[in-house]
């Protein structure tokens, strides 16, 4: 256990290879309770959701859900979350834990200097706990607890309904592990009974508790970016690689620093580099090109399923290309290592 944005969490329960590989295999069950929720309401709370993200909220109907990112006028990334599109007058953000607080603020600022009065922000972080129940196993885990089949719930979709022993729950298809699964939100009176029926349902399917360990290694196998590490105040989507979740179509806040960055391109490149010789790559590294510094390494690991060193991290564009030869300097030893495409894990 360690403390980590207010919270006690879990780093792991039987070792972090064994939990990561559960999930890949069978299924891992994660208590993600930490997660901050922000409730936007009102009869303008579309408007004020499309100001907010770079994403096109209009593009999804009532119980869809999209990733989205929240940036400030400079470009640079408040948050990265998800939307939940109750109605068009309903929307619930699901925001990293240790941004909540700055998110809520950012809102509120934007709420007032944009002329939003009659749009309601709630912090609902308090009235949420959330299991996400990760792994090819997951559906037929969670089939006798639902009040609905869920492979009903589509990819990005969510249901509203009723989770063993008639708990009221939100359960969604969304996942941040690259394997199938679903996320439940529920009252955190609940969770502890939620928790026990989902694992005494996994019990024939090898399903394992799994912590804050696995969960970085399984979407840094994914290449998914995590706040902190490959997006930041300083880094814009532009520059990590996440400009399918930016649409230039509307307007938000940002929008013309984005637009100029992907027509004449940023300054560095987010990247998935593959290592050639032993070594863990670690945040922090150097990555060399040419016996020069490139860039750096934003995350890394030895990757569990693919028994080899990968990392992501920025370098200059002209560094960027698939395959393209570079090493990573590790303790003073320069170890070969190739730009490589993301995800590096697939299915």
């Amino acid at each position: 256990m360690v403390p980590f944005a207010g919270w006690e969490m879990p780093v792991q329960y039987t070792g972090v290879k064994e939990e990561h590989l559960a999930v890949r295999s069978s299924c891992g069950l994660f208590d993600v309770s930490h997660m901050g929720e922000i409730e936007v309401s009102g009869d303008r709370a579309i408007d004020f959701v499309q100001l907010l993200i770079t994403n096109d909220i209009e593009r999804v109907s009532d119980g869809q859900c999209q990733y989205a990112l929240l940036c400030r006028d400079s470009g640079g990334v408040v948050d990265d979350l998800i939307v939940y599109r109750f109605n068009i007058d309903r929307y619930l953000f699901v925001v990293n834990a240790s941004n909540a607080g700055k998110v809520l603020g950012w809102m509120k600022e934007v709420q007032a200097r944009e002329d939003f009065p009659d749009v309601g922000i709630e912090d609902q972080g308090g009235q949420y706990a959330q299991l996400a129940l990760q792994g090819p196993a997951a559906i037929e885990i969670l089939r006798p607890l639902l009040d609905i089949d869920p492979a009903e719930i589509g990819h990005f979709r969510f249901h509203m309904g009723l989770i063993s022993d008639n708990i009221e729950a939100v359960v969604s298809r969304t996942g941040y592990t690259g394997a199938d699964g679903f996320e439940i939100y529920l009252a955190p009176e609940d969770a502890e009974t939620a928790w026990k029926a989902i694992m005494e349902a996994g019990s024939g399917h090898n399903l394992r508790p799994a912590g804050l360990g696995a969960r970085d290694t399984l979407r840094l196998e994914m290449g998914y970016p995590l706040y902190g590490h490959e997006l930041g105040e300083e880094i814009t989507p532009i520059e990590a690689g996440l400009g399918k979740y930016v649409r230039f179509t509307k307007d938000f806040i940002g929008r013309d620093v984005l637009e100029r960055q992907a027509r004449e391109g940023a300054g560095r490149t987010l990247v998935g580099i593959r290592m050639l010789e032993p070594g863990v790559p670690r945040q922090g590294y150097e990555i060399h090109a040419g016996g020069k510094k490139t860039g750096e390494v934003t995350s890394g690991t030895v990757s569990p399923s693919l028994h080899v060193g990968i990392a992501m991290g920025f370098v200059a564009p002209e560094t960027s290309r698939p395959g393209a030869e570079v090493s990573i300097v590790i303790r003073g030893r320069a170890a070969k290592a190739e730009i490589t495409t993301l995800p590096f894990y697939r299915k």
